[in-house]
């Protein structure tokens, strides 16, 4: 796991799913064209930034990465548990699908998705050459978005969970993710007993961070979404996996913060493709 720098953009880089044939990046928010509150690599063409921007921020992403802008493979995230395959690059005149989970075993296509503290999660079958990329708020973590993404897998390409690698990406962290009670009873009742393993009982005022949480004498919580969906992978029978351990919340020096920036903030990038 390392930074890696290509010309002005900076990106994070699972070194072990490279190895493996699965080429990957979590880019950071550096060298782009957009302003400010979206300063620089804002690629979210949905939270007020100029189009314009967002589409010179993509043509220089991929063009650090050495891949064409016409493989990229993207979705309209949703916060839900549909996994879409696909062995083509999405026109891009052709309308999004809704999706929080996308699947290739096409080298050619390049699976691309957006994040600002949600859990980007890579997914690799070396074996059956797939990759994966899954959006995992804590939504879809409650949902199952990923072993749902683990299950089509294995359904569509034939893949053994205990080959599969998985990798956990730069995220907010469970020290900055508070949730109110509405939350904590969804938690409970998607995971039972286990939920004890992420959520962790909190005292005192608020983090400026919990956007609409009050301190009202009732029992508040921060969850762990790296672990919520570490426990969802290993239910699934996913063994091999390796975390980022990096905050967004913490380091808005390279990453976008949905929760650290009250909102006001743009979407850094995810991408995996196939080696040929």
């Amino acid at each position: 796991m390392s930074f890696q720098q290509s010309g002005n953009i900076r990106y994070y880089k699972f070194e072990s799913l490279a190895e493996a044939g699965a080429h990957n990046a979590v880019v950071t928010r550096h060298g782009g064209v957009s302003s400010h509150p979206w300063a620089s690599l804002n690629l979210g063409g949905t939270v007020g930034d100029s189009p314009s921007c967002v589409t010179e921020n993509r043509t220089r992403l991929f063009k650090a990465l050495n891949r064409s802008v016409n493989s990229v493979f993207d979705v309209w995230q949703v916060h839900g548990v549909e996994v879409v395959c696909s062995d083509h690059p999405r026109p891009l005149d052709q309308t999004h699908q809704k999706a929080d989970a996308i699947l290739t075993d096409n080298p050619d296509v390049t699976l691309f998705m957006r994040f600002a503290d949600c859990v980007p999660i890579f997914l690799h079958d070396p074996h059956k050459k797939v990759v994966g990329l899954v959006h995992a708020g804590w939504k879809g973590t409650m949902k199952g978005v990923i072993s749902r993404s683990v299950e089509v897998m294995i359904e569509q390409y034939g893949s053994n969970p205990a080959e599969i690698l998985a990798a956990i990406g730069p995220s907010i962290g469970p020290d900055h993710y508070e949730i109110g009670e509405d939350v904590v009873a969804q938690v409970q009742a998607a995971f039972g007993k286990a939920s004890q393993q992420f959520m962790r009982k909190i005292q005192g005022v608020p983090s400026p961070e919990a956007q609409g949480i009050q301190s009202n004498g009732e029992d508040r919580f921060k969850l762990d979404l790296w672990q919520a969906n570490y426990y969802l992978l290993q239910q699934a029978g996913v063994k091999k996996i390796i975390f980022s351990g990096i905050c967004t919340a913490c380091h808005l020096e390279d990453w976008y913060s949905h929760r650290a920036e009250n909102g006001k903030t743009g979407r850094f990038g995810a991408v995996i493709w196939l080696q040929q």
